[in-house]
Order: structure tokens, then sequence, then C-alpha cells
């Protein structure tokens, strides 16, 4: 056994509905994997399921801010306690999402302990927020942006620690070539590594993430699944070209997750509804076992 600990944190609060009176499908991402038999070939403790509040817009407009912003606060401090007992035990929570905005709670357990890292490991940088964009209302495309204080107080500001991540130890990866805040994030000096810049970088780029991270006490890696290429992993609300394959995603993974600074993985956005044989959890479970 090693000080692994699976969490399920099945939230889909922060996603919009694929079609209209649905809900977002990867709340069913943890039992996906589980049924890949993740928490065994992980050799880990099994920590549960954190179960989230009731997916509701009820009411919600366009302009309201972030929708079920009230159930996101809710959720991200139990998740933050349970995630905060086991670092407190010297455990390595891999998370089970979910939607990216479960990373409000690993975040804010984070910030609890002081100042600490997030390597965000995604097809989109998640950097929407109230000063860039018109179009705020779901929480998993302003994850990056709502974790380093950009963004409504009632989920920012969570027991007054806003942010959670200072811009300054926040890595963001995976990210696709022509994302739109790019040029934001450039300006702000957040190491963006995009597709291109990843395979120009090989075995490098890990190391020279891990540079940036120095000033932190450790850090969290965050997986949105969409940053692998819609070729390998079409289950997944935003399946963009220009992604990573499985061997790409393992050759960054695996260095950073080997690192006595890291703390955690949080694993998001996959869609079960999307694989109907199963053979994409499959191939993700594979990939993340051996990142390990």
């Amino acid at each position: 056994m090693t000080d692994r600990t699976v969490i399920d944190a099945p939230s889909n609060l922060g996603l919009r509905p694929p079609a209209p009176g649905t809900v977002p499908g990867c709340y069913k991402l943890a039992g996906a994997l589980r049924d890949q038999g993740i928490v065994a070939r992980l050799g880990a403790a099994d920590g549960g399921c954190v179960t989230p509040p009731r997916y509701d817009r009820t009411g919600w407009q366009e302009g309201d801010g972030v929708f079920n912003a009230a159930a996101l606060a809710a959720y991200s401090l139990r998740l933050a306690d349970r995630v905060g007992a086991l670092l407190d035990d010297g455990r390595f929570p891999v998370v089970l999402g979910g939607d990216c905005s479960i990373d409000l709670g690993t975040a804010l357990a984070l910030a609890r302990r002081g100042r600490h890292g997030m390597v965000y490991v995604d097809g989109h940088s998640d950097f929407r927020h109230p000063g860039n964009s018109t179009g705020v209302g779901a929480a998993g495309g302003e994850a990056a942006a709502l974790v380093t204080g950009r963004g409504q107080d009632d989920l920012t500001d969570l027991e007054g620690r806003k942010p959670y991540i200072l811009d300054s130890d926040l890595v963001v990866a995976g990210i696709r070539d022509y994302d739109d805040d790019l040029g934001e994030l450039a300006e702000l000096k957040i190491p963006a590594w995009t597709t291109t810049r990843l395979r120009e970088a090989g075995e490098g780029a890990a190391g020279a993430i891990l540079g940036h991270l120095g000033g932190a006490r450790g850090f969290w890696v965050h997986l949105d699944v969409d940053a692998l290429d819609p070729e390998v992993m079409p289950a997944v609300d935003s399946p963009d070209p220009g992604g990573l394959s499985h061997g790409e995603l393992r050759d960054l993974l695996a260095p950073l997750l080997a690192d006595p600074g890291c703390l955690g993985l949080t694993v998001a956005i996959f869609d079960p509804d999307l694989d109907e044989d199963g053979r994409h959890a499959a191939a993700l479970t594979d990939t993340l076992v051996s990142c390990f």
C-alpha cells in the first residue's frame, strides 16, 4: 500500500448542460475509472466520496454571475476539509471529479496551509473572468481564474483566503496554441505551455515547470482530460483538436507526480456518457496508472 488515497468528487456544478433538460455526465467519471480498477491498480486507499449538492440552474440568467455559486462554495469547503485531512495525515489525494470547479476545494485546502502552487494541465486555460469576458457563468471554464482570485468573492474569497494560488505559483500546460487568453497569461507572467511548446521542449518541459514552482512549499497537479487530443479522447465536453497523445501526457505528468513537492492530483471532465463501450475509460486509467 502506498500513501495514495482516491477520493470521489463527482460534482458537475461548474458546467453548462449539454442539452436543455440534461446535466453534464462528468459526474460519472469516478465510477467509470473505479470500474477499471483504478484504486487497486494505484495501490491506493479508498477515501470515499464527497457528495455534491443538486445541479440546479433554476432562475439563473446570463449576466447573473456564476451559476450554482452557493452550491459550489458549500461543496468547496467540504472538499477542502476532506483533502486537508488527508494532507495532514501525510496522504497523497487522487481526486476523481467532476468538472474543473472542484479545484476550488483543492486550492482552498492548500491555501489553509500556506503558499502552494498548481500545475493546471488542461486543453484550455480556463481563465475566463469578469475582466476579460461578458460570458461568465460556468465555473468549470473559469477555474484557473477563480483560484487566482479573479471573479466573485463568494467563490474566490472563501474564509478570506483570496487568492488561493498566486499568479506566480500557477503554471498552465497542455492548452491549445490558439487559446484566447494566451496574451493575458503572458502579461501576468503565468507560464503557458501550449502543446507545441511542450513538444518542442520534450523531456525538459516538466523540469522547467518544476523549476518555476521552486518558491512554493509544494504544488498540486490538476488534469482536465481534454488536454488529450479528441482523436484519442473524444469523451469530453470540449474536444478541441491539437491536443496531446496519451504518451505525451504521461511524459509530462510522470515527472511532476514523482517530485517530492507534489501533494496531490485532480482528474476532471471525462464524460462516460460519451464512451459507450468503456474503451476511453480503460485507456485513461492505463495512462494515469502509468504516470505513477
